[in-house]
């Protein structure tokens, strides 16, 4: 098994939930039947390492210096890829996109060194509606930083990779919601 199907089981068994009724509620209010809990896999030993040695592969012929997205989903994403990429030899910054700017010093958006940093990958755990895909690449694009593309673990096909897509960002996704529906139909 390599570690793209490793990762998968992983995030089957522990970040994948299914239930027709009652269907879950999302971020965005929508009622879905599917839910994804990726916190549950990239916050697991295992899960932290493999999310960041795949995510490295899906994104290392791109010429990003940093990547980063909204806290809390992307932050486990950006820092186990960071990590990954340097031990290849690369050096990719992690960031992170807060909420609300700081309330104090600098009262900056983007945690991180962005000294030497011009071109940044938007990270994001999962992507219904694309929302918080979208406000992180508004707040690095803010702060002047080009966002490259925009990575994600899961594409819930649910409209989000269009809507980003729409702003002129191209998605790369590890998983699709029907990766996971197979492997549930058997």
């Amino acid at each position: 098994m390599n570690d793209k199907q490793r990762l998968f089981e992983i995030l089957y068994q522990k970040s994948f939930m299914y239930r027709d009724n009652p269907p879950f509620t999302l971020v965005s209010g929508k009622q879905s039947p599917y839910y994804f809990d990726c916190k549950a896999t990239t916050l697991d030993p295992e899960g932290c390492i493999l999310v960041g040695r795949c995510m490295f592969e899906l994104i290392k012929d791109l010429p990003a210096d940093a990547i980063g997205g909204l806290t809390l989903g992307a932050d486990p994403i950006s820092l186990s890829t960071a990590m990954h990429a340097f031990a290849q030899g690369k050096v990719l910054y992690p960031l992170i996109v807060r909420k609300e700017p700081k309330k104090h010093g600098t009262q900056k958006w983007i945690e991180g060194n962005t000294n030497n940093v011009k071109n940044v990958i938007a990270i994001d755990d999962v992507i219904t509606t694309g929302g918080s895909t979208i406000t992180a690449i508004e707040r690095l694009t803010e702060s002047g930083l080009s966002v490259i593309a925009a990575a994600v673990i899961i594409d819930r096909q649910e409209g989000g990779r269009e809507a980003i897509e729409e702003k002129g960002i191209k998605v790369l996704s590890l998983f699709t919601r029907s990766d996971f529906d197979k492997k549930r139909l058997g």
